[in-house]
C-alpha cells in the first residue's frame, strides 16, 4: 500500500465498499467495475478510482475489479479479520437501542460490557451485555483490553466521563452527546450529533425544493 494519508472522507467510505463487496461476493460475482459499485452505492466511479488509487493498483483498466481479493484487502485495512471489543457507556433510550443492534453488519466488533448508573439496570444483562456501575468502569475496561468506547450520556456529564475513559487506556471514542469533548492526542473523539444531522438534512430538502421550484 502506498505510504500517504487517506483523505478522511476516503476512509468513511471504506466500510461501505466492503459491505457491497461482501453482497457481491455472497452473490457469487467474480468482477465488478467502478461504474457498477458507482450504480450500487450511489457514489461517483470517479470517486471511487480516486479513493482506490490511495491504495495502489486493485484493478486493471479494462478488467474491473476481482471482487474477492478486493473484498479481503478492504477487510485487512478495518481490520474485520480481528474481533474489537467496544464499551458502551450509558444505558439510556439510545444506549439500549445500540445494545439491540449489536452491528450486525459487521462480524468482528462487539459491545462486550456497558456501563451505568441506574440501580435498576446495574447488575444485569441486558440483550446478552452485561450492565456494570460507573464506578467499576475504569477497572473493566483495563481488565477487558478494551480500547473503543461508545458514549451516550448527559453532555454535562460527558467530559469527567473522557477523562475516566482516557485513564483506562481507551484510544477511540464514538460521542453521540452534543458536548464538545477533549482528549489527548493519541485518542481519537468521533462525533455523531443527530440533530445537527437531522437539522443538515431538513436543510437540503428545503433548498432542494426551493431551486426545483
Amino acid at each position: 500500500m502506498k505510504e500517504q494519508a487517506i483523505p478522511k472522507a476516503t476512509v468513511k467510505r471504506l466500510p461501505l465498499y466492503y459491505r457491497y463487496l461482501r453482497i457481491l461476493n455472497t452473490a457469487g460475482k467474480t468482477k465488478v467495475s467502478s461504474t457498477e459499485l458507482s450504480e450500487a452505492i450511489q457514489v461517483d466511479s470517479a470517486t471511487i478510482r480516486r479513493d482506490f488509487s490511495y491504495f495502489g493498483e486493485l484493478g486493471k483498466r479494462g478488467y474491473g475489479y476481482d471482487v474477492e481479493d478486493l473484498m479481503h484487502f478492504f477487510g485487512r485495512i478495518l481490520n474485520d479479520d480481528q474481533l474489537t471489543n467496544v464499551a458502551l457507556v450509558g444505558v439510556g433510550n439510545l444506549g439500549s437501542a445500540l445494545l439491540k443492534f449489536k452491528f450486525h453488519q459487521s462480524n468482528s466488533i462487539r459491545v462486550s460490557c456497558a456501563f451505568d448508573i441506574k440501580e435498576d439496570i446495574v447488575g444485569r444483562i441486558v440483550d446478552g451485555i452485561p450492565v456494570y456501575p460507573m464506578d467499576s468502569m475504569v477497572e473493566q475496561i483495563k481488565l477487558q483490553h478494551i480500547e473503543i468506547a461508545i458514549l451516550t450520556i448527559p453532555a454535562q456529564e460527558a467530559q469527567p466521563v473522557v477523562d475516566k475513559l482516557v485513564d483506562a487506556g481507551i484510544k477511540g471514542i464514538l460521542n453521540f452527546t452534543a458536548a464538545r469533548l477533549s482528549a489527548p492526542d493519541n485518542v481519537i473523539i468521533q462525533s455523531v450529533d443527530l440533530t445537527n444531522e437531522l437539522q443538515t438534512l431538513i436543510y437540503f430538502l428545503h433548498h432542494n425544493y426551493e431551486d426545483n421550484k
